[in-house]
């Protein structure tokens, strides 16, 4: 491998896990508080260049901190809050390592109490080294204060990670416990569809064999009955199979109440008696089926895999003109700060689908997300 490459190669890898994403980069833009000092003061090239050698020595440890959560990180600790001590003489930025010392107790996220204890022995620690080498307030007062919100903020990003992780575990074990169900009674019903034709089939066939020396007329019955009854488990077969491989509004509506019955979510519907599941689903143009069939299926996995609603709400009818589909869930219920919604490729997919057919699609977060369509059917019936 060139010189180029393997440049390339380190410049693209991953240096912080993506769980964090981007703000332990914001982060590093703190140490402009070294800069504070020199409105006052001219700097010399010397510390200048000192502060540079300490920032690029940090880095290594800042970011090889982030992928251990031992004994390791409490070198990472020791390491950082020594470059905070030996320039709080010099500078009160010093204290920036102090911060980032303290922000890395989160590491011992196995066990809280570790962290909170961490925190306490670095605080103790500059606290003395503050009051006994008579460090100026500058540096101290921002060291001890910020770092307590910071490391408190850090290890509560850090718990909810764990919590964020152990609940998206939980929901594909969900959709794996669903498919296995499903694969379950696909194999069940066709062992009862196929057990007892196979067998009276198998019974016939040695039937006929006997009387193939015997009696030609009572073996050509049998053989007929043969021909008939497999004939008969073929068109059952084959009706399954469609029953299995249908991708249509009713097929849909189906496995999205399974779906979520096996996630524990609450399935309101309130549908025109047409498109009930019941009973026979509304004629609708295939195309138009297709997309709310699909809409359907991705809002659905949207809910189980990101939200963590109790309750879906589904409403589906129709005029003479138009479809309206709206589906909502209560997957943000109870929170003061409602996230914003980013579309992802379910959501841009199924913009385009509708958009495709001459429809309308929008998207809002309240108690959850609500996804309304309005599609035209006479597009479709062209």
């Amino acid at each position: 491998m060139s010189l180029s490459m393997q440049l390339n190669a380190l410049w693209h890898r991953e240096w912080i896990p993506a769980r964090y994403g981007k703000a332990p980069y914001f982060w590093l833009s703190s140490f402009v508080f070294f800069a504070w000092k020199y409105v006052y003061v001219t700097p010399s090239v010397l510390e200048l260049s000192l502060i540079a050698l300490s920032i690029l020595a940090f880095l290594p440890i800042y970011l090889y901190s982030f992928w251990v959560h031992d004994w390791r990180a409490a070198v990472c600790i020791v390491i950082t809050c020594s470059f905070g001590l030996l320039w709080a003489k010099f500078n009160p930025g010093g204290s920036t390592f102090v911060i980032f010392a303290a922000a890395m107790c989160s590491r011992f996220q196995r066990d809280p109490r570790q962290a909170y204890l961490a925190l306490a022995i670095v605080w103790t620690f500059v606290a003395i080294c503050s009051y006994v080498f008579q460090f100026s307030a500058p540096f101290w007062v921002p060291a001890l204060i910020f770092s307590i919100p910071s490391t408190i903020g850090a290890i509560i990003g850090e718990r909810l990670e764990r919590a964020n992780a152990k609940l998206f575990r939980k929901q594909e074990e969900i959709e794996h416990l669903a498919r296995l169900a499903e694969r379950e009674r696909i194999a069940r019903d066709l062992h009862d569809l196929l057990g007892h034709t196979l067998s009276v089939i198998t019974l016939k066939a040695e039937l006929a064999r006997k009387l193939f020396g015997r009696d030609q007329n009572a073996c050509q019955k049998e053989i007929v009955e043969i021909e008939q009854t497999a004939r008969e488990a073929l068109a059952e077969v084959r009706a399954a199979v469609l029953g299995y491989r249908d991708t249509g509004l009713a097929h849909e509506l189906r496995g999205a109440r399974n779906t979520l019955d096996s996630a524990q979510v609450r399935f309101i519907t309130e549908l025109e008696a047409e498109f009930d599941v019941g009973s026979e689903i509304k004629v609708l143009p295939a195309a138009v089926e297709n997309v709310i069939a699909l809409a359907l299926r991705e809002a659905i996995t949207n809910i189980i895999r990101h939200s963590q609603a109790t309750v879906c709400y589904l409403r589906l009818h129709s005029d003479d003109e138009h479809v309206y589909f709206h589906l909502s869930d209560n997957g943000f219920e109870g929170l003061t700060d409602i996230p914003k919604l980013e579309k992802g490729n379910g959501l841009n997919g199924m913009s385009e689908r509708v958009r495709a057919l001459g429809g309308q699609l929008q998207t809002s977060c309240q108690q959850g997300v609500a996804i309304d369509i309005v599609l035209p059917l006479k597009s479709g019936n062209e």
